[in-house]
């Protein structure tokens, strides 16, 4: 996500800006949905807490990370910590959701090999903390779609919990990596095809969180039927 902090550090020569509309829209509904899914949560409802945690721990990244980004203050070591914490709670929350305790230890040994990596890279060389990390963001992202594939294939033969959450998971996390990598690993692109490039990584956020909103509407309207 934090596509506005992003944008900036594409090696380009001019000053970037990204359509506001676009990011602040992804804020609004993230913040709708955090306000949904805690209500849900708190009513004894159908809301699963890792996932709160998760949509709570995204709201206050993005804010801080924007309060950085009006500060001038370097945040990039906090993207990363986004991306560590996204991994871990998504990991929690499919785990919750598995059934299957040979699916519950390969998420725990996922995680635990994923921090592991991360950490000796972080020992080895502290200033990839600091850094736009593109090891730490493909790790992370594609760990999560396996867990969410994973929970497809459970969903086959058995009730059908936080579908359309997981389909946005897929698709953003996929789309999202490739456009990071895109954007940073082709130097050949032009400065605006670049610029595009995070501009459309906006939209996926929107599109993401959209997928999360639709979810909580779909599964409140199924329950204020059967009631």
């Amino acid at each position: 996500m934090m596509v506005r902090d992003l944008v900036h550090h594409i090696n380009c020569n001019k000053n970037i800006e990204v359509d506001d509309f676009l990011i602040y829209s992804g804020y609004s509904i993230l913040l709708i949905n955090l306000i949904l899914y805690s209500y849900s949560f708190f009513r004894k409802e159908k809301a699963n807490v890792f996932f709160v945690s998760y949509l709570a721990f995204s709201f206050l990244m993005q804010f801080s990370m924007e309060l950085m980004y009006f500060m001038r203050i370097k945040n990039l070591f906090a993207v990363n910590i986004f991306f560590i914490g996204q991994m871990i709670l998504l990991g929690l929350f499919y785990n919750s959701l598995f059934h299957i305790k040979s699916q519950k230890i390969l998420i725990k040994i996922s995680l635990a090999i994923a921090l592991l990596s991360l950490i000796i890279e972080f020992i080895l060389d502290s200033s990839e903390f600091l850094k736009f990390n593109l090891f730490e963001i493909t790790l992370t992202s594609l760990i999560i779609v396996v867990f969410a594939l994973i929970h497809f294939y459970n969903m086959l033969t058995e009730t059908k919990q936080f579908y359309y959450v997981s389909i946005g998971v897929v698709f953003y996390l996929l789309t999202s990596t490739v456009l990071f990598l895109i954007g940073n690993l082709s130097s050949e692109l032009s400065n605006d095809l670049k610029y595009v490039t995070w501009v459309f990584n906006a939209f996926l956020v929107l599109v993401y969180q959209f997928f999360i909103l639709y979810d909580w509407i779909k599964s409140h309207s199924k329950r204020a039927a059967i009631n």
